[in-house]
């Protein structure tokens, strides 16, 4: 299964503090629908205000990008700017 990493404390509010989950997800679309449904907001925090990177590759738009079985994806918050 695919493995989700949080980085950054952004996500710990939705997720009881875990850092690490796996999930049955092939696809990043369906990771986030599966994140959303397993922790209500979570999905739309990802959307909005996380950065991906799949087995080490930072994506600008991973909507469709695809997962293999032991994927990691990596979570990491936006940084703002101005």
């Amino acid at each position: 299964m695919p493995k989700v990493v949080f980085s950054g404390s952004g996500a710990l509010r939705f997720t009881e503090g875990r850092t690490e989950l796996e999930v049955a997800a092939t696809s990043f679309r369906k990771l986030v629908r599966e994140l959303d449904a397993r922790f209500p907001g979570l999905g739309e925090q990802v959307e909005e205000g996380m950065a991906v990177a799949i087995d080490g590759v930072i994506y600008q738009d991973a909507y469709n990008a695809p997962l293999a079985e032991g994927s990691e994806i990596v979570l990491i918050p936006k940084i703002g700017g101005g």
